[in-house]
């Protein structure tokens, strides 16, 4: 055991199972008398169901059942994590490429895969809405029924909301420049390694359903809905996921299969290709249009920015991404007037939802962009513009929200040296920096219980999902640390709705600060009842927990069990429900060499620096940073999502979807941290793991034009992209070598 386990690199709980294949993923699970479910899907993006022939494929060999939205509950249940607008299957109408129509049932999976091909779908295409331009044209097709949100004045456009958010008199503010410009975001995948999956099974009643979903109590809450039942009855079940990052968030498949569950009387599994989870999953795509304005030492005189975010045929949580990251779409600066406009476009394509960065990603490529852009006509050097506007920490960059909460210029002053900045470039090389700010969670509620036993070991039940982020190794140290106890003495036991107390979510980088808020409340609650027990025993206070024990329950033996709870309350007057618990503050560094004769990026060396207060486990804090930098490079220089005419994901999977691999990785890559214990969390920490990937566009963008000469705000960047730019600039044509 280390000195002291807070602060310490502690070994990761599962990690040995993982690296070893023992771990037990969703795939890996079978029940008794299981069947298996496969989806009848459509080849387009929107369509007319004109009928469902199934004969066929009922007749089939080992076939239990097929099932359409005719054979399911009517009116068909409709659920979502905000608003209750995506039926368990496809209502008369396919919204997006993939979306099912129909559910094969059969007792093996071979059975089920050869009897999709028999169902025979009569359907007419129709045209589909699959860019902003076309969500915001009045005379395109609606997306979603008018009758689903009928007291809704938009209710016959494709616009679900338009929300604004500002400060001060933009019209009235004067500037010495005025940046005025167009950036997009492409849609991109999550592209966990485990695709999803999903389990479900009649249990006492109700139901049990297997799901690696990050947030168990809201999908319980959710498949009650559905199926009409208390809570109670239904019981999540969240094995430790492959990889979810924001995709495994919300329900997707499991009101579908726990309705099938309980239609059969048997358990069902529905595991999904990679294919079916880009259609299923996505991050929000944008087109940002931003004004700012500086005075010529640099400082920002306004921000206006009006953006569309296209978020797929179901609303899903993308309204939330939509508010929480445009809230902060002027960076953490200081900026006197700002106009935000934002709207959430519905559009005939794969739901967007979560995804690592929340938003955070397309709103810091416009801001950072526009500050190199000024930099640059100005004269000012890249770094010192951005040291020049920062918020100070204490200060409410947000008129009347929660201030600055880290000294920021810190991590930046960190990044710029870690590059070399300043230092001279060999040609075709260059360098660029960016900074971006994430609001953590605003409401919510962790509760956590944990029992010491009476040989002075301990468990903690906590409702958060450990989805690869490690919170299970975390808990165990924050549990060690509080009970002056060995690590390795800590079990944590988490995943399961009828064994652990209510978590409202594992998202937003939150679950250190309140679920490791709530640890250390229980055992507080555990060293308050020592103390009591102490005096009841009129023992003296020798700090041996196991003498103590064992005096107090003698050979019946017992337990100490203490409960903890960290709430932070729903504020109505709030933009966003509740001020941020803490900002979620990171720079990103890049140095490239870029190819002009093939465009080609050569990533030399890439920096993070995260201001995370505490790294309560040093390690766990620099491989997540890492590995989010990773996925950022993946959206920046390849990464997109490509559709056809009709709608139809041209690039579907991993042969034709490029991610990075080991050979696209920058020669040198390093994360840093920034601790001034000056977090909300236990010891001072704040939430970490998603920074690494919210500048990085911005930061390499920077890099390919100080190595080019020219400018680009469409990602990804592309060889093509770069290559063709490269030769506009110089006057030149024609196609990329």
């Amino acid at each position: 055991m280390s000195a002291e386990p807070i602060g310490a690199s502690e070994r990761r709980a599962g990690g040995v199972a993982r690296a070893t294949g023992d771990q037990q993923f969703i795939a890996d699970i079978r029940l008794d008398q299981m069947l298996h479910v496969k989806l009848v899907h459509l080849d387009c993006g929107h369509a007319r169901i004109a009928s469902i022939d199934s004969s066929a494929a009922r007749a089939a060999g080992d076939v239990v059942g097929v099932f359409t939205a005719a054979d399911l509950a009517s009116p068909m249940p409709r659920f979502g994590p905000v608003y209750n607008d995506k039926p368990v299957l496809a209502i008369g109408e396919t919204k997006y490429h993939g979306q099912p129509v129909a559910a094969v049932v059969a007792r093996t999976k071979e059975a089920a895969e050869a009897a999709v091909e028999l169902v025979r779908v009569e359907h007419e295409v129709l045209p589909g809405v699959y860019t902003v331009d076309s969500a915001l044209d009045p005379e395109s097709p609606l997306v979603q029924e008018p009758e689903l949100r009928a007291d809704d004045p938009r209710r016959n456009t494709n616009v679900l909301n338009e929300l604004h958010f500002g400060w001060g008199d933009v019209d009235a503010a004067k500037a010495d420049l005025v940046v005025d410009n167009v950036y997009e975001f492409p849609m991109v995948t999550h592209f966990a390694i485990e695709p999803h999956g999903f389990i479900a099974a009649p249990e006492d009643g109700g139901v049990v359903v297997w799901t690696p979903t990050q947030n168990p109590f809201q999908m319980q809450r959710i498949i009650a809905m559905v199926l009409g039942l208390p809570v109670a009855k239904v019981r999540v079940r969240a094995p430790d996921s492959g990889g979810a990052f924001g995709g495994k968030q919300h329900p997707k498949y499991e009101p579908l299969v726990a309705l099938l569950a309980l239609r059969t009387g048997r358990p069902v599994r529905l595991l999904l290709t990679l294919e079916e989870t880009f259609q299923e999953v996505r991050r929000t795509s944008c087109r940002i249009h931003a004004r700012t304005g500086f005075k010529t030492d640099g400082t920002i005189a306004f921000q206006d920015i009006d953006s569309d975010f296209l978020m797929g045929a179901y609303a899903d949580i993308a309204e939330r991404v939509i508010a929480k990251s445009n809230y902060l779409a002027c960076g953490p600066y200081r900026v006197p007037a700002a106009r935000i406009a934002v709207r959430a476009l519905f559009s005939h394509t794969a739901p967007s939802t979560a995804f690592r960065g929340f938003g955070t990603p397309q709103v810091s490529w416009a801001h950072e962009s526009q500050l190199d852009d000024a930099a640059r006509s100005l004269g000012i050097d890249r770094v010192e513009i951005r040291l020049q506007n920062l918020a100070r920490k204490g200060e409410a960059f947000v008129p009347g929200d929660t201030p600055a909460d880290g000294d920021w210029a810190e991590s930046v002053r960190k990044a710029a040296a870690a590059i070399g900045w300043g230092t001279p470039l060999a040609k075709g090389r260059g360098r660029g920096l960016a900074v971006a700010i994430k609001a953590s969670a605003t409401t919510g509620a962790s509760y956590a219980i944990v029992r010491l036993h009476w040989d002075g070991s301990a468990t903690v039940l906590a409702g958060t999902s450990d989805m690869g982020q490690g919170a299970r190794t975390v808990l165990a140290q924050v549990a060690a640390q509080e009970l002056g106890i060995p690590v390795d003495w800590v079990s944590v036991v988490m995943g399961d709705t009828a064994a652990v107390p209510f978590d409202l979510q594992t998202s937003a980088s939150r679950s250190t600060v309140f679920m490791g808020q709530a640890v250390v409340r229980a055992c507080q609650d555990i060293k308050a009842q020592l103390e009591h027990m102490t005096a009841d025993l009129g023992l003296e206070a020798t700090g041996n927990q196991v003498d103590l024990l064992r005096a107090r329950f003698g050979e019946v033996r017992g337990e100490v069990i203490g409960v903890g709870s960290k709430r932070s309350e729903h504020m109505p007057d709030h933009p966003l429900g509740g001020a941020p618990s803490f900002y979620e503050f990171s720079c990103s560094a890049s140095e490239v060499e870029v190819d002009d004769g093939t465009g080609e990026i050569l990533l030399v060396r890439h920096i993070t620096v995260a201001d995370v207060g505490k790294a309560l486990n040093p390690q766990h804090v620099a491989m997540q940073d890492e590995g989010a930098a990773v996925m950022g490079l993946g959206h920046t220089l390849m990464e997109h999502v490509m559709l056809d005419d009709a709608g139809r994901i041209r690039n579907l999977g991993a042969l034709d979807y490029r991610i990075p691999t080991t050979k696209d990785l920058p020669l040198d890559m390093h994360s840093m941290v920034v601790e001034n214990a000056d977090g909300p969390g236990p010891y001072g920490s704040k939430g970490a793991g998603e920074g690494g990937l919210m500048a990085t566009a911005p930061a390499v963008a920077s890099a390919v034009t100080e190595a080019t000469g020219v400018v680009i705000r469409d990602l990804p960047l592309t060889p093509e992209r770069v290559w063709t730019e490269i030769q506009k600039s110089r006057g030149g044509g024609g196609r990329p070598p």
